[in-house]
C-alpha cells in the first residue's frame, strides 16, 4: 500500500503546484478596452501636434518649420506603427462594435508599416523620402537650349504645345528620373509586405483594402462593377478624342481602333484629358460658361469668394464659421513669405481651431474649389465631438467626394442667385461645360483605378519587378486604351511618374470617390425637390439637403460606411448610374460625333 500512497502523494503535489504556476491567457475585452484608450489618446496628442506643424511649416516655408514637421510626422509614424502591430493582438476577440471598429482604425495606421525593427523601420523612411524627393525633382526641357521647367509649372506648357516633337521630348524627359526609383521601389515592396505579414495580413496590398471593411475580394469585385457602369460613357469619350487628335496630327500617328499616345494627351502623370479640350471641343456650341468675369466685374476678392462658400452652407442649415477661421486662414499668397499653395482644410486643436489654406485667384475654378475645401472644413468641425478615432471620413473616399458634390452645386442657377450672372445661360452651353468636366474627372477614373490595381498585383507577387513596367502599360491600355509613345522597357519605371506611386500612398478612393460625388449630388437634389436636369441642379437653400449632408458628416468613421452612404443617399450600394445621368446630353452629343468613326481599341 506504500507505493499506492506515494504515487497518490506525488500526483496531489503535481496538481497542487501546477494550480499554483500562472496560466497564459489570451488578451481579453477589458484589455482591447484599456488598450483602445491609451490607442485614442496617444494618436490624438500626435495628428494634433503633426498638423500644427504642417500647418507652420506650409504657412511659412523654411528650413527650421520643415525640420519641425518632418520632426512630428516621423513621431506621429513611429507611434502609428507601434499601435498598429499591439492592435494585431485583439484580432478574432469578440469585442463591441465600437471597439472593434477603433481598433480596425488603429491597424490601418499609418498606410505602410515595416517589420518591428529600428533598421527596417528607419530604411522605409529613408526609401519613402529618396522616391520622394526624386519625384518632385523631375524637371521637363521641352525645347533644345531651353530653360528646365519644375513639375509644377508644367500645366500651361502641356496645354499649349501642339507640335508632336516637343510634346513627345515633354513626355519621355518626365519619365526619365523615374527609372532611378525602381531599385528602391523593389525594396519599398519587400518591407511593405514583411510589415503586412506581420500585422496578420497576406500582403500590403491586402492590408489596404481592408480599410474598406469587405469581405476578401469583394472590393475588387465592386470596383470593377462601378466601371462596367461608367466604361460605356468613358468609350465614348476616348473614341471623340483619339478622333479628333488624328484630325489634328494625323491618323498615322492616331490610328482608328488602337490606344491613343500617351504624349498626345499632354500625360503628366495623372490621368486628365483636359489639356486637349481645345482640340476636342464643340466647334458651334460656344465654349460654356466662367464665372471669372462676373466675378472681377464684382469685385469679389479672395476672402469674399471663402465667404460666399460658408454662405452656401449657411443657406443648407451649417453654422457659420467661427471668428478664428477667418483671423487664421490663408486665402492669398502673401509677398513677405514662401508658402506652399496646395489646398488644405486642417482642425489645429481637434475642436473650433479651423483654417484653410488656399492661394485663391479670382478665377472659375477656384470659386469650385473654395466650395469643395469649405466643404472638407465643415466635415472636420461636423464630427468634433466623435471621439478622437472616428474623427474622419467614413472611408478615404467620402471627404473627397462630399466636396466634389458641393462643388456640382456651382450651376448657372446658383450663380443667377449670387447676381453673378444675369440668366442661366442656353442649353446648348451644357455640352461645352461637361466635356471640359470629363476630360477632368470621367478620363480620370480608368487612371485611378489601374494604378492601384497594378501595385496590388506588385505587392501580391503576381507581378515581379523584371514586369513592372509591361505590366504597367498593359493595364494602362485595358483600361484607358493608351499607350507608350515610344518603345518602353523595363529599364524604364513609368509608374514612377505618378505622383502616389513614390508616395506610396492608395489611390483607389480617387475612383471611388469620382463615382460617389454624383451619386451625393442626385440624392441632395432630390432631397432639395429640384426638378430639371441633374447637371443644372444646385441645393443652394436646401435646408433638406444640408440634414442629409449634415448627417453623414457626424457619423464621422464611427458608423460602417454603407451607414454613413445610406444617411446621404438613402442606399447602402454604391451606384455609378448617377454619373451616367449626370452626363447624359454629352453622352448623346458623343454618339453623334462618333457615328461612323471606328471606337474601341
Amino acid at each position: 500500500m506504500t507505493k499506492p500512497r506515494a504515487v497518490l502523494a506525488a500526483g496531489l503535489l503535481a496538481v497542487a503546484m501546477a494550480a499554483c504556476e500562472p496560466v497564459e491567457t489570451g488578451p481579453t475585452a477589458a484589455d482591447a478596452e484599456a488598450f483602445v484608450a491609451e490607442a485614442e489618446a496617444r494618436l490624438f496628442a500626435l495628428r494634433q501636434e503633426a498638423t500644427r506643424a504642417a500647418w507652420l511649416r506650409e504657412t511659412s516655408v523654411s528650413r527650421e518649420n520643415t525640420a519641425l514637421a518632418a520632426a512630428a510626422r516621423r513621431a506621429l509614424t513611429v507611434a502609428a506603427t507601434e499601435l498598429a502591430r499591439d492592435a494585431a493582438r485583439f484580432d478574432g476577440l469578440d469585442l463591441p462594435q465600437e471597439t472593434a471598429r477603433k481598433i480596425a482604425l488603429v491597424r490601418m495606421e499609418p498606410p505602410t508599416v515595416a517589420p518591428a525593427s529600428p533598421a527596417f523601420e528607419a530604411e522605409l523612411a529613408d526609401i519613402v523620402a529618396a522616391l520622394e524627393q526624386t519625384y518632385g525633382a523631375g524637371a521637363y526641357c521641352y525645347e533644345a537650349g531651353a530653360d528646365c521647367r519644375s513639375r509644377g509649372a508644367l500645366e500651361r506648357t502641356a496645354t499649349e504645345l501642339r507640335d508632336t516633337d516637343p510634346l513627345l521630348q515633354l513626355w519621355d524627359d518626365g519619365r526619365a528620373l523615374a527609372s532611378s526609383m525602381r531599385s528602391r521601389y523593389r525594396r519599398l515592396v519587400e518591407i511593405a509586405n514583411a510589415g503586412a505579414v506581420e500585422l496578420g495580413y497576406r500582403d500590403a496590398g491586402a492590408r489596404w483594402r481592408s480599410a474598406y471593411g469587405l469581405p476578401p475580394g469583394a472590393l475588387r469585385a465592386e470596383l470593377e462593377r462601378l466601371w462596367d457602369q461608367v466604361r460605356p460613357l468613358f468609350e465614348s469619350l476616348h473614341c471623340l478624342v483619339r478622333g479628333e487628335l488624328g484630325e489634328e496630327y494625323g491618323t498615322a500617328i492616331a490610328p482608328p481602333g488602337e490606344a491613343i499616345p500617351a504624349h498626345l494627351l499632354g500625360d503628366l502623370g495623372d490621368g486628365r484629358w483636359s489639356r486637349v479640350y481645345d482640340l476636342v471641343a464643340p466647334r458651334t456650341r460656344g465654349r460654356g460658361y466662367d464665372p471669372t468675369r462676373q466675378l472681377e466685374r464684382n469685385g469679389v476678392d479672395p476672402t469674399e469668394m471663402a465667404r460666399t462658400g460658408e454662405r452656401f452652407f449657411r443657406s443648407l442649415g451649417f453654422d457659420p464659421l467661427p471668428a478664428t477661421f477667418w483671423e487664421r486662414s490663408l486665402f492669398v499668397r502673401p509677398a513677405d513669405r514662401e508658402v506652399a499653395c496646395g489646398a488644405r482644410a486642417s482642425n489645429l486643436d481637434g475642436e473650433n481651431d479651423l483654417r484653410l489654406k488656399m492661394c485663391l485667384e479670382v478665377a472659375g475654378g477656384d470659386f469650385v474649389g473654395v466650395h469643395r475645401e469649405l466643404t472638407r472644413t465643415y466635415y472636420q468641425w461636423t464630427y468634433r465631438s466623435r471621439d478622437p478615432l472616428f474623427r474622419t471620413g467614413a472611408n478615404d473616399a467620402f471627404p473627397k467626394a462630399a466636396g466634389a458634390a458641393v462643388g456640382l452645386s456651382v450651376t448657372p442657377a446658383y450663380l443667377v442667385e449670387l447676381n453673378l450672372l444675369d440668366r442661366a445661360p442656353p442649353d446648348a452651353f451644357d455640352v461645352p461645360f461637361l466635356l471640359r468636366k470629363a476630360l477632368d474627372e470621367l478620363a480620370s477614373l480608368p487612371f485611378a483605378l489601374l494604378v492601384d490595381r497594378w501595385r496590388w498585383e506588385v505587392f501580391a507577387g503576381h507581378v515581379g519587378p523584371d514586369r513592372y513596367n509591361r505590366a504597367w502599360w498593359e493595364l494602362r491600355e485595358t483600361y484607358q486604351g493608351v499607350r507608350g509613345p515610344v518603345p518602353r522597357s523595363e529599364a524604364d519605371f513609368d509608374p514612377g511618374a505618378t505622383r502616389h506611386v513614390p508616395a506610396n500612398a492608395p489611390y483607389v478612393q480617387d475612383f471611388l470617390a469620382g463615382v460617389l460625388q454624383f451619386q451625393f449630388h442626385r440624392a441632395l437634389c432630390a432631397a432639395a425637390g429640384v426638378d430639371g436636369p441633374l447637371h443644372r441642379c444646385s441645393v443652394f437653400g436646401s435646408a433638406e439637403a444640408g440634414a442629409r449632408l449634415r448627417a453623414m458628416m457626424e457619423m464621422g468613421a464611427g458608423r460602417p460606411w454603407p451607414d454613413a452612404l445610406e444617411a446621404v443617399a438613402g442606399t447602402r450600394r454604391m451606384d455609378a448610374s448617377a454619373l451616367q445621368q449626370y452626363f447624359a446630353p454629352l453622352a448623346a452629343w458623343l454618339d453623334e460625333q462618333n457615328a461612323g468613326r471606328t471606337c474601341g481599341w
